[in-house]
Order: C-alpha cells, then sequence, then structure tokens
C-alpha cells in the first residue's frame, strides 16, 4: 500500500503532492514500481498536528483523488475517518475506506457497507496497559466483531494494530515483533510503521529525518510480514516490493 499524503504537514511528505499533477504523478510511480493499492490522505496525522475540517479535507483531496481514480488500475483507499469525506470519496469511485480513528464508526460502516468498500479499522491508545499484544489483540478482536455485527462482511475488514498511535516506541517494537499474536484470524491484516518515529528508535538517532528511515523501515516490515501480516503501508514502494520479492525467493527454495 503506497502513501500519498495531499498535505502541507505530513511528518514525511508534508506538501509534496498538494498539487493533482504532482499526486498523480506519484500515484503513476508507485503503480509502476508494484504497489497493489494506494493510500491516500488529506489530512496529516502525525504527533501534534492540527485537526483539519471534513470540508477542508474534501477540498484537499476532491482534485487528486479524481484525477487518481480516472488514471491508474489499482485500487484506492482513503485514509479519512470523516463519514462525509468517505461518502464523497467512494461515490467518486475509490475502493477502500482508511479510518485511523480508532472505534468503529456506525455512521462510516453504513457507508462502507452501501457502497460495498473494504474498510481499516485501526486501534489507538493503550500506553499504560501491562500487556500491549493480548490487550491490542482483544482490541481488534472486539473492534471486528462490531463492524460485522453492523453488516460489514469480514473479508472486506483489515485491522490494523496502530503503530505508534497512543503507543511508547517499546510498545510499538512489540507489536511489530509479535505479529502473530497481534494478528485476529478471519480477515486481513496492515502493518503501518513507515518512516515512523520507532523506526529512528530502533536504528539509534531518533534525530534522524524520516526520508532516511527507509531501510529500518524495511526490516520492520518484514518482521511483519513474516509474523502474518497481509498489507504493508510505506512511502518507499520500490524498496518495498523489491524487500517483499526477495522475501519470496528465500520461502520458495
Amino acid at each position: 500500500m503506497g502513501i500519498i499524503n495531499i498535505t502541507p504537514d505530513s511528518f514525511s511528505d508534508g506538501g509534496e503532492n498538494l498539487i493533482p499533477e504532482n499526486a498523480l504523478k506519484t500515484a503513476l510511480d508507485m503503480q509502476k514500481a508494484g504497489a497493489d493499492i494506494l493510500d491516500i490522505g488529506g489530512q496529516s496525522t502525525r504527533p501534534g498536528h492540527t485537526p483539519v475540517a471534513p470540508d477542508d479535507e474534501w477540498q484537499r483531496l476532491k482534485a487528486p483523488l479524481e484525477l487518481i481514480i480516472k488514471n491508474v488500475n489499482i485500487p484506492v483507499s482513503v485514509d479519512t475517518f470523516y463519514p462525509e469525506v468517505a461518502k464523497k470519496a467512494l461515490e467518486m469511485g475509490a475502493h477502500i475506506i482508511n479510518d485511523v480513528s480508532g472505534k468503529v464508526n456506525p455512521e462510516m460502516t453504513a457507508i462502507v457497507k452501501k457502497y460495498g468498500a473494504g474498510i481499516v479499522l485501526m486501534h489507538s491508545g493503550e500506553e499504560k496497559t501491562n500487556n500491549i499484544i493480548s490487550t491490542v489483540n482483544a482490541k481488534l478482536t472486539s473492534m471486528l466483531a462490531e463492524a460485522v455485527q453492523l453488516g460489514v462482511p469480514p473479508e472486506n475488514i483489515c485491522l490494523d494494530p496502530g503503530i505508534g498511535f497512543g503507543k511508547t516506541n517499546e510498545q510499538s517494537l512489540e507489536l511489530i515483533n509479535n505479529t502473530a499474536d497481534v494478528k485476529v484470524g478471519g480477515t486481513a491484516y496492515l502493518l503501518a510503521a513507515s518512516r515512523k518515529r520507532v523506526i529512528a528508535y530502533l536504528l539509534g538517532d531518533e534525530g534522524i529525518p524520516p526520508n532516511k528511515r527507509d531501510e529500518g523501515t524495511v526490516a520492520a516490515h518484514l518482521i511483519g510480514v513474516k509474523g502474518g501480516a497481509d498489507i504493508i503501508r510505506v512511502h518507499n514502494v520500490p524498496l518495498a516490493v523489491k524487500s517483499l520479492k526477495t522475501l519470496s525467493n528465500e520461502r520458495n527454495k
């Protein structure tokens, strides 16, 4: 899943894709490099971000999203926790809603159900727990059951442990290293550690700029994939694709 941020303030690539034509070029480059899904967001969720209202988020997304949907042939995900933005995106032709709110919103699930779309549900919080693995697994299990009860088929749901969302670096590492125990059976699982502060922490220098964290990102994601992660959400698609091909070759020997 390739990340395209239509924002001025995202921690890694803020401002790069605000111009619709730039966003389209990024999308086409990612598709050519081997991305399976594109995830397009109009609001930064980095620590300390300034929230953007639904109308403002949609105004950022509208033109680049329309261009991308018309010109790519892989599924497009929209990163939003606003039901009104999700509805407009799905009407335009998006396929997936990536909801990082950390909860199951009945209004959001109703929209996703209506359009037969996919939805990513992310865990957020729990920094004070004594067992982050069992805590996140239990919450994701509960979120899956709630979404299914609201009418979303399990095959349309993907769960995300929320690396870095309300968690210490040590907790994020535990979740990555124990993917097999965190993952919930019966639905897809997404790991999104790309360029996050936990990667800088792993590399021993939290001052490393985000675009210098790709090697660490690859290692973290491959640990997750070997533990059963189905999707990795990345900034550097070519590097991620090469690393997965290498892992696949290793498995096929």
